[in-house]
């Protein structure tokens, strides 16, 4: 393997902007880092999740930033450190030279490690040059749940890129449960989370309640309360949310991560947009 392989797939892209190629380089070592943990024995212990798995996985329409995961089983000895080597080895096999970093010093549940790459332009042939002020470095984030709530269902998924391989994933109503607990439990807004969900309830994809109420009484707010869990409350939770939203700024977060020609979806983003949207709620959760 040779870094030919990335060079063809960054022009597969047919980038549109400089901020396109970038997203799309980053996309590439994403996968790539995937590979390397499928060579591990990774995927035997923890699965993907969150906004890259929908798009890699299942072809959201906007890029992502950090690769997500969760333990099969809670654990306090994961170490990332092994898992990293694997990862390492596999962008040495393409010619790529990563900065890798855990972070000692991470307590509670979630451990994080940092990919870091600063050469890419001077190793691929990019469409749009490079100022000095432009990003010289791109920076992937792992995190890894090492405490999660019980109820999740997983499958396996196939990927094609850089060669065909296997990865362990959370099911569709698992992600969309795992969703939910962000839009109401995160701390600060994040426009692709609102993206994410419209794009559930377009596939009108049911909610593990299981593992929602598990999550909900781990962590957050609702942490340790007795809750009335139901389609009814969440959708009363969610309206609560829709309307406290500055839907000027969660639409300039989500653009960010949008190809040009997707940019339109987000346009007509509002509260009463979306009040309308979470009625759909009733009819596909089950």
């Amino acid at each position: 393997m040779t870094i030919t392989i990335i060079q063809e797939r960054l022009k597969s892209y047919n980038s549109l902007s400089k901020q396109e190629e970038l997203s799309a380089l980053k996309e590439i070592y994403q996968e790539i880092a995937l590979a390397g943990l499928a060579r591990s024995d990774f995927f035997k212990l923890a699965a993907f999740q969150g906004g890259t798995a929908l798009r890699i996985v299942h072809q959201l329409k906007r890029f992502s930033e950090d690769l997500d995961f969760i333990l099969l089983k809670p654990s306090d000895s994961f170490q990332w450190q092994s898992y990293l080597k694997a990862i390492e080895i596999e962008f040495n096999s393409f010619g790529v030279n990563l900065e890798i970093k855990e972070r000692a010093d991470a307590k509670g549940a979630i451990k994080t490690a940092f990919l870091k790459e600063d050469s890419f332009a001077k190793i691929l042939e990019l469409t749009y040059d490079r100022l000095p002020s432009d990003e010289q470095k791109i920076t992937i984030k792992l995190e890894i749940d090492t405490k999660p709530p019980g109820a999740s269902n997983f499958e396996n998924a196939f990927l094609s890129y850089p060669y065909p391989f296997s990865i362990l994933i959370q099911d569709f109503p698992s992600l969309f449960a795992s969703k939910c607990h962000a839009l109401l439990c995160r701390k600060y807004e994040k426009g692709r989370d609102w993206f994410d969900f419209l794009w559930y309830l377009s596939r009108r994809t049911p909610i593990n309640y299981l593992l929602l109420k598990n999550a909900l009484y781990q962590a957050g707010p609702y942490k340790e309360q007795e809750i009335p869990y139901s389609k009814e409350w969440l959708c009363k939770e969610l309206e609560k949310k829709v309307s406290d939203v500055d839907w000027k700024s969660a639409k300039r977060d989500v653009e960010n991560f949008l190809r040009s020609e997707e940019r339109k979806f987000v346009e007509n983003w509002s509260k009463e947009f979306f009040q309308k949207q979470i009625e759909k709620i009733e009819l596909v959760v089950s």
